[in-house]
């Protein structure tokens, strides 16, 4: 964990003491924000730079645009999808905000994060709609915003709605607290009828053979060792 336990310098630290010599560090970020990928892999190059002996050292592209990644965020959509007792007339994909001075600076959050949504779409054969969650402070942040999204479409007669979270590998706080709990308060008070939040790819068969697929390929052609 880049917060929080197991921290990132103690699984480093295992690993070496289990012989590794090559390890990939994988921040389980598809789309890249130096706010995020950028940190976790700041995290570990802090503790190795502490080390006398460094194992060799590789890092994990985005994989925003990725077809397995795609093709697992699919399958988890239909999945929640037709678990659903009702037909969405909207379905909307989070992601998390940034402020705009990230885009500005060149950060290449926002495009990913819509390229994303564009090939989830294309894939799956639906219209998505995009917002950005977790505002704070008083900087501009990355629009449209989640939090005030929902509440505006039972005026424009859409009432039945999901949402999904491509942007986190895991259901969090910010997902379940912020979006299942918060966000359906939000619709239903402001006239929606039904809302479903549908779960990140979690550890389903389709995420975890997902990162089997992305991890295996950039563990590739290394030579010896581990």
């Amino acid at each position: 964990m880049r917060y929080g336990e197991p921290a990132i310098a103690g699984k480093i630290d295992a690993l070496r003491a289990q012989g590794c010599e090559r390890i990939l560090i994988a921040p389980l970020y598809p789309q890249y924000c130096a706010a995020t990928t950028a940190t976790a892999n700041d995290e570990a190059f802090a503790h190795l730079r502490r080390l006398r002996w460094q194992p060799a050292i590789r890092t994990l592209p985005p994989y925003h645009d990725d077809p397995a990644y795609i093709e697992a965020l699919r399958a988890r959509l239909e999945e929640g999808l037709a678990a659903l007792d009702f037909e969405p007339q909207a379905i909307l994909a989070s992601f998390h905000g940034m402020p705009q001075r990230t885009l500005e600076l060149g950060d290449p959050y926002h495009c990913h994060c819509r390229k994303t949504a564009r090939l989830l779409s294309e894939a799956s054969g639906r219209e998505l709609m995009v917002a950005f969650q977790s505002r704070f402070g008083r900087a501009k942040w990355l629009e449209p915003a989640t939090d005030t999204t929902p509440a505006a479409l039972p005026a424009q007669g859409v009432t039945k709605v999901a949402i999904l979270a491509p942007g986190f590998s895991a259901d969090c706080l910010e997902t379940l607290e912020e979006l299942a709990i918060r966000g359906r308060d939000t619709f239903l008070a402001a006239g929606g009828t039904d809302f479903a939040y549908l779960p990140c790819l979690n550890d389903s068969p389709a995420g975890l053979e997902m990162l089997r697929s992305i991890l295996g390929r950039e563990l590739e052609g290394w030579g010896r060792g581990t």
